[in-house]
């Protein structure tokens, strides 16, 4: 089953709750690398997803360019 895409404020929600588990401390050892991972996937794709946008809104505001 293919993972459903997440919109960018569901992904930078999901780094918030990854940041704020390691800043309480109640992320356990075990976790940790796998959660870094996550948020490391996560930031890049909100990096693609703005990087898009922010094209898209150029194409739209110069359409002869």
């Amino acid at each position: 089953m293919a993972k459903k895409k997440l919109t960018y404020s569901e992904a930078m929600a999901e780094v918030d709750q990854i940041l704020s588990r390691l800043r309480s401390g109640e992320l356990a050892v075990d976790e940790l690398a796998s959660s870094v991972r996550r948020a490391s996937e996560l930031i890049a794709e909100c990096r693609k997803m703005l990087l898009t946008a922010e094209e898209e809104v150029e194409r739209l505001i110069n359409p002869e360019a």
